[in-house]
This record gives structure tokens, C-alpha cells and sequence, in this order.
């Protein structure tokens, strides 16, 4: 949620050339190239056989209904190929089936053309939803904390079909716009080179027009895609954090935040649409500029007798064919400005470093087994600090062998949540090292460290469905049976709360599980981290919310029925911490104080302070 009065500052929106975003979609593309290429191929054909179309009818012109005119040598190929002049004027049903037949060929190259082009569109398009998804998984968790969810929502999504619909409709319009233009002209030439020229005289103008309209619109692509990611994201802010602005009345100055949001959306679009009436108006003019010159000039000549009726009627219809194809080529090329802003930021996002192990090499040998006895873990004079910021570690070291249960206390911001992370792999240490089963943690496998360790978070997180698959979500499919999914609720003492609601294990709770209270979440959190029966459990502050009894219950059960497993206990609560065989108190990102709980409450420090101010207060937590 913004601070009133603040608005949340975005990255200059992209303004990517033509010839940046072209070369992500070549690579975007993939092995599907060649069916963009075939469709291309087709489309050639298709736009030969619909010029070929108007030319049986102009052959018809000069050598059947106007003996008089010099016919030229493609009316008297076609007139030869149907049989010749007498049969033609005998049967002038012919000329009609074949035009039937060439435009038949025509509509079937442009069913491959779209079929090869469509379909290829769509395979790039979900490889590339699919690649982006797997992509996000695997980027590294410094990366993702730079980058809004907002974005990364529409890049998933709208981004996606934009380079969908590029593919299979604007790439290959522009081609048929192009070929619409350029096919035609050896026959125009051929026939009458004056009137060819004069069939493409407005031609360059609206190409310049064009070209001048795409490099203007094309930064406001840009801005209309900076707003949308800025609005979507405002969004699913506020879905997500509706419970904290109501509790703080903040819903006006949360609307007011989206009402300019959606502003700066709508003056985004309202700019690009500007634009763009101005181009339809002065393309349509160049058009219609274009039609009256070939009229008028094809009308003199045909006066002169210069030129044969057939070609005067070729040229009307072929111009009528071509310009407003080209005239579409100016909105393709235009919109594809918005294609290639799009292409852009999803190729950006594919290209940045993944999670990878350091030595794939040695990944087999030093995996670290899932079952087994507890892990022993060191750190060696560890130090991390989060890009150029502050040191959150300096200089960490301790040693917890298998089966031991280490305690870490100390006040917020201290480093405790860091430490957690750099065992899990989330980051990886600015300095010193860190053992894992006496081999270097960094050259463990994340997926192996991770296998073998339950983990509950600060914030857990549940996914909105039944209550036992969020228990078995970080098992294989059918890994856990039902005996073993109560043993594990037992445990995390959340079994007789589950068993009470009216669908037991199948009820299905909201988004991130809210609608469980915070004890009751942090409990089906612990369950799932148990059911994998790990061989180090880490609890981040997991136990914060609930109450002492609970707590007291959860530990037992994990003592008395988890024997040999190693522990890592976070908490602000040192009566989570007492039994623990090794409790170091963090502070600044150091470890000022390690020991037993009672060799510490003994001695002068952070632990004893809290301990004295924490029996004292014995406070409860929220069950």
C-alpha cells in the first residue's frame, strides 16, 4: 500500500526499434520458423492467382467483345489456353469458370496460409507461456524482489497474446500487403508502363506517411504498456491486501490511486488513437487520391485510343486491390509498434540468469539424500548483504551436528529470516562458507538441500484448494496416505480443527488461506513442511500465532515423535527456543551470544533482557 500522497515511481517505458523487437521474435519463434516461412510461401501463390483472376476478363475484353483493340500476348495466352477466340465467344461461360477456378486456388492458399501461420502462432505462443512460467520459477529471488508481480502477470499473459496475435495476423497481413503491392507490377509494365506508374504514384507518400507515424506512435506503445503493467499491478496489490485497507479505512485513497492509474491508461490510449485518426484520415485521402488519378488518366488514354478497354479494366481492378491492403500495411506496421514494446519485454525476461548450480558436474555425487538421519549443518564466517546495501550477515559461524534442534533469536532486522535463506539457497553469501553433510553448500544442488528440508516461512502460504492437498503439495504425486497426513496434523495439533469444519480434509480454503486464521494456516504450514518427513525442519517465527499451550504441544510432538531430525527453530518467542541444544541471539547481523538456554538466561545480554520481559508479560498468541 503507498503512502498517501506518493505515487509509485515505474522505469522509463521501453521504446524498442523495429529491428530489436524483429530479432525477438525470430527468436521467440523457434522451430516454428519454417511454418511462418511456408505460410509466406502460399501467400505468394495465393496473391499470383488472385492478380491472375481480373486477367481473364480483360482477354475477354480485347479479343472477344472488342476485335478492334490490339490485343496483347497474355490475352492471347489466355485466350488460346481457353480454347480460343471462337469457342470463348460460343461459350462465354468459360471465361467464368475459369476465374471460379483461379479464385478457388486463391481461397485454398489462403486456408494453408492461415492454417500454417495460425497454428504456428499458437505452438509459439503456449512454448512461450509455458518457457516464461518455468523461467519465473527458476529466476533467482533477488531478481524477482526487482520486479513488480504486476509485470510479470501481464508479461505471462497480455504480453503473450500480443505476440500471438503479431504472429498470426500482423506479420503475415503485412506480408500479403507487400506482395499485394509488388506482384502485380510485371504485368503492369508489361501492359502500360505510363499507367503503372500512374497506379502507384500516391504509393510512396503513404509509406513515408507511414514511416513517419510509426516512429511518432511507437514511444506511446511504450507509455500505453508502462500504464497497463502500473494498473494491473495496482490491482492485485489491493485484491491481495483488501483486509489491511480496510482495517486502516484506506479504500477512497486506494480508489483514488486506481482512478489514476486508469487515467493515465486512458490518456495512453486516448494519445495512440489520436494518432491513429489522424493517419486513417490522410491515408484515406492518398487513397482515394490515388483511385481518382487511375480513373481519370486510364479514361484519357482509353479516349486517345492509346490503351484497350481489357487493360483499362485490369488497372481499375488491380489498383481497387491493392491500396487498401497497403493502406492496412500503414495500420500493421503501426500496431506492430505495440507488438514489438511487448516482444521486447518478454525476451528481457527470458534473458536474465537463472538459478544454477555452481557444479552440474558434481550434482549426482553430492546430492544430499531425503531420508535418513538429521543434517549437520556449519557456517563458517558468513556475510551477505543484499546488492550495495548494509551487511544483513557478517561474519556468521556456528555448527549444529545431525539430530540437534539450533535456536535463533533476536530483534527484527537482525538477520534472522537472511540466514534461513542463504541455507535454503534463495541467495547465495557474500563471504565465507557453508557445509551441508560436510560438503560446501554451494555446491549442492538446490533442489537436493531443498528435498530434504521441511521449511515453514514467516508468511506461509497456502494455495486456494482442499485443505489435504496443501498438506501433500510438496510431496510427488501419491507419496503420502492418509495415515501419514494425520499423523503429521496431529502433530502440528491441527488435526481436531480440520476434522471439525463440514468437509474435514476436503474443505477448500480461500485465497492464500485466508479465510483460516493465522494460527490454524501457520499449522497446516507446519503439517505440510512434517509430512515430508525432512531431514531438517526450519520454523522461520512459525509458531508467532499461536497460543503457548499449542506451542508447547507442537514442540513435544515434534520431540517425541520426529527422533533424529535436525531443527533450526526462529522465533521472537525464547519459549520456543528453551529446549533447544544451542540457541545463538542475533543482533546486527552478528552472533553475539550462543549457548543453552539456561546458560544464557544466566548470563548479562539481549536473551536474558527478553526473557525476564517475556515472563513477565507472559503473553498469548492467537490460536
Amino acid at each position: 500500500m503507498a503512502a498517501e500522497g506518493t505515487t509509485p515511481d515505474n522505469d522509463k517505458p521501453p521504446q524498442p526499434s523495429p529491428r530489436e523487437g524483429l530479432r525477438a521474435v525470430w527468436r521467440l519463434a523457434g522451430h516454428e520458423r519454417w511454418a511462418f516461412v511456408l505460410a509466406m510461401a502460399v501467400l505468394v501463390a495465393s496473391t499470383a492467382f488472385l492478380y491472375a483472376a481480373p486477367l481473364v476478363p480483360k482477354a475477354v475484353f480485347d479479343l472477344v467483345l472488342d476485335p478492334v483493340a490490339e490485343p496483347s500476348a497474355i490475352s492471347r495466352a489466355i485466350i488460346g489456353w481457353l480454347g480460343g477466340v471462337d469457342r470463348v465467344r460460343d461459350a462465354l461461360w468459360l471465361p467464368a469458370v475459369a476465374m471460379l477456378a483461379i479464385a478457388a486456388l486463391s481461397g485454398v492458399a489462403i486456408h494453408l496460409k492461415t492454417r500454417f501461420a495460425t497454428g504456428a502462432a499458437e505452438r509459439v505462443a503456449r512454448r512461450t507461456r509455458d518457457r516464461m512460467y518455468d523461467h519465473v520459477q527458476r529466476l533467482p529471488c533477488s531478481t524477482l524482489d526487482g520486479i513488480p508481480s504486476g509485470d510479470l502477470v501481464q508479461r505471462c499473459t497480455s504480453d503473450i497474446e500480443t505476440l500471438r496475435m503479431f504472429l498470426a495476423n500482423q506479420a503475415t497481413e503485412i506480408g500479403r500487403s507487400v506482395l499485394m503491392l509488388l506482384v502485380p507490377l510485371p504485368v503492369m509494365l508489361a501492359l502500360d508502363w505510363r499507367m503503372a506508374l500512374a497506379s502507384i504514384v500516391c504509393i510512396p507518400a503513404m509509406l513515408w506517411f507511414t514511416a513517419v507515424y510509426f516512429r511518432r506512435m511507437g514511444p506511446n506503445f511504450g507509455v500505453k504498456e508502462a500504464a497497463e503493467a502500473k494498473m494491473t499491478a495496482n490491482v492485485q496489490e489491493n485484491l491481495t491486501g483488501t483486509r489491511t485497507v480496510r482495517a486502516f479505512g484506506r479504500a477512497e485513497f486506494e480508489n483514488g490511486r486506481f482512478a489514476a492509474s486508469s487515467a493515465a491508461f486512458r490518456d495512453a490510449d486516448r494519445t495512440l488513437f489520436r494518432h491513429y485518426a489522424n493517419f486513417w484520415a490522410a491515408s484515406d485521402l492518398l487513397c482515394f487520391l490515388q483511385l481518382v488519378i487511375v480513373v481519370s488518366l486510364g479514361a484519357v488514354f482509353v479516349s486517345r485510343g492509346s490503351m484497350s478497354a481489357g487493360s483499362y479494366f485490369y488497372f481499375l481492378t488491380v489498383v481497387a486491390m491493392f491500396i487498401w491492403p497497403v493502406r492496412m500495411l500503414g495500420r500493421m506496421v503501426v500496431e506492430s509498434g505495440k507488438a514489438l514494446a511487448a516482444v521486447v519485454l518478454l525476451d528481457e525476461i527470458l534473458a536474465k540468469p537463472e538459478e544454477r548450480d555452481l557444479d552440474p558436474a558434481a550434482a549426482d555425487a553430492l546430492a544430499l539424500a531425503t531420508e535418513g538421519a538429521g543434517l549437520a549443518i556449519r557456517f563458517d564466517g558468513v556475510g551477505f548483504a543484499h546488492g550495495a546495501g548494509p551487511k544483513v550477515l557478517d561474519g556468521v559461524s556456528f555448527e549444529v551436528k545431525p539430530g540437534e534442534t539450533l535456536g535463533v533469536v533476536g530483534p527484527s532486522g537482525a538477520g534472522k529470516t537472511t540466514l534461513v535463506q542463504l541455507l535454503l539457497r534463495f541467495h547465495e553469501p557474500d563471504a565465507g562458507t557453508t557445509h551441508v553433510d560436510g560438503q560446501p553448500l554451494a555446491r549442492i544442488p538446490r533442489a537436493a538441500i531443498r528435498n530434504a528440508t521441511g521449511t515453514v516461512l514467516q508468511q506461509p502460504f497456502l494455495y486456494s484448494k482442499k485443505l489435504r492437498e496443501n498438506i501433500v503439495a510438496g510431496l510427488a504425486a501419491g507419496a503420502a496416505h492418509d495415515a501419514g497426513i494425520e499423523q503429521a496434523t496431529q502433530t502440528a495439533c491441527i488435526h481436531e480443527s480440520i476434522v471439525g469444519f463440514p468437509e474435514g480434509y476436503d474443505t477448500v480454503v480461500g485465497e492464500k488461506g485466508l479465510t483460516l486464521s493465522g494460527g490454524q494456516r501457520q499449522r497446516v504450514a507446519i503439517a505440510r513442511a512434517l509430512v515430508r518427513a525432512p531431514r531438517l525442519l526450519i520454523l522461520d517465527d512459525a509458531l508467532s500465532a499461536v497460543d503457548m499451550h499449542t506451542e508447547t504441544s507442537i514442540l513435544d510432538g515434534l520431540r517425541s515423535r520426529v527422533a533424529g531430525q535436525t531443527r533450526i527453530i526462529v522465533s521472537h518467542r525464547l519459549s520456543a527456543v528453551m529446549d533447544a541444544d544451542q540457541v545463538i541471539v542475533l543482533e546486527d547481523g552478528r552472533i553475539t551470544q550462543r549457548g543453552t538456554h539456561a546458560e544464557l538466561i544466566a548470563r548479562p545480554g539481549l536473551y536474558a533482557t527478553l526473557w525476564r520481559i517475556q515472563t513477565e508479560s507472559d503473553p498469548e498468541g492467537d490460536a
